[in-house]
């Protein structure tokens, strides 16, 4: 069985502004089947959150269930609703199986909740999952350290640089947002 390979997410935080962008690209095996997922999603609950996802759809649409569910009964808090999803995670029979990572971000913080349950913060104001993962950070993490780039700007031309790297990655952002700054 020929495997899937899904989409791309960067996070970017940088003078007060939260982007965050993902291609939209899935590939089965070696042929591109889509080009324009959304896996790039604004929740309108506390002070507005990004969510990014990637892995296996289902089960980040099921992840993506609980979290907004804990983000509810959390007043809008990330921190504390990703900890309430990850502990749920861990102890669920099934949500123990499902193969998806979230990128949460907020106007204060970027976070990251893995695979396996746990709740990740990043060093920088960075981070970046999926199968250009590794190539988007790389190229994030260099942007905003070596240019005046915005957040968002910063985050589409993560995308386009892992696109040129990663076989998976289709190099066009589907979706930008951001939050914070002016406005």
């Amino acid at each position: 069985m020929e495997r899937m390979h899904g989409t791309t997410i960067v996070a970017v935080r940088r003078d007060g502004v939260t982007a965050i962008a993902g291609d939209g690209q899935v590939t089965l095996g070696q042929t591109i089947m889509k080009t324009g997922a959304v896996k790039v999603r604004r929740l309108e609950q506390g002070e507005g959150i990004l969510v990014g996802f990637a892995g296996a759809v289902a089960d980040a649409l099921v992840l993506l269930e609980k979290f907004e569910g804990a983000l509810s009964g959390a007043k809008g808090n990330l921190q504390r609703a990703a900890i309430e999803t990850a502990k749920l995670w861990r102890s669920d029979r099934i949500l123990r199986n499902l193969e998806a990572m979230l990128v949460l971000a907020d106007r204060h913080s970027l976070l990251l909740l893995s695979g396996n349950g746990e709740v990740l913060s990043p060093d920088e104001p960075v981070m970046a999952v999926g199968s250009g993962g590794p190539y988007a950070l790389a190229a994030a993490k260099a942007l905003l350290r070596y240019s005046s780039l915005p957040a968002p700007q910063i985050a589409e031309q993560a995308i386009r640089i892992a696109g040129e790297i990663d076989l998976y990655t289709s190099g066009q952002a589907t979706q930008v947002l951001s939050i914070g700054g002016e406005g």
